[in-house]
């Protein structure tokens, strides 16, 4: 059954910048951005934010396919009050319906290693790692995943 209260909206204006940012920086402290940062990701990438109501509880980040195996980046994030409620999936899969409109082959996620909701999210949604890497500089660990199977039932 759809969740109604749930709705997904592309990120356009401050208000939704700042929202996008906030559960970005709550998720990935490691990466926290600035909203210069986002506007920038904004004007390359879809990025969308998931509301419960009137409650912010989630966001996204959708890449456009590169290369010539035209591989897509899907990223779900769903605050951690909210997890385990399908949000995740929702946006998931609103985020790989876009991938796929925008030519999309294959579809890769990225995870901060310590993030364990996270792995076990991609895992159970068909996604393999294929690179664990640290950013010059840094310390924290990152995975790139790629969908290689069919989500779990």
């Amino acid at each position: 059954m759809p969740d109604v209260d749930l709705r997904i909206e592309p990120v356009s204006g401050e208000s939704t910048l700042r929202d996008w940012r906030h559960v970005h920086n709550v998720i990935v402290p490691p990466a926290a951005m600035t909203l210069d940062e986002v506007r920038g990701r904004a004007g390359c990438n879809r990025l969308e934010n998931a509301y419960r109501g009137d409650t912010l509880v989630g966001c996204s980040t959708v890449r456009p396919p590169t290369g010539d195996d035209a591989v897509a980046t899907v990223i779900a994030r769903v605050l951690p009050a909210h997890r385990r409620t399908g949000i995740g999936t929702a946006l998931y899969e609103n985020g790989l319906a876009h991938a796929r409109v925008l030519g999309a082959r294959s579809i890769e996620t990225v995870v901060l290693a310590a993030d364990e909701d996270g792995v076990r999210f991609a895992a159970a949604h068909g996604f393999t790692e294929t690179e664990r890497y640290v950013l010059p500089g840094e310390t924290d660990e990152w995975l790139t995943l790629r969908l290689t199977a069919a989500p779990t039932p």
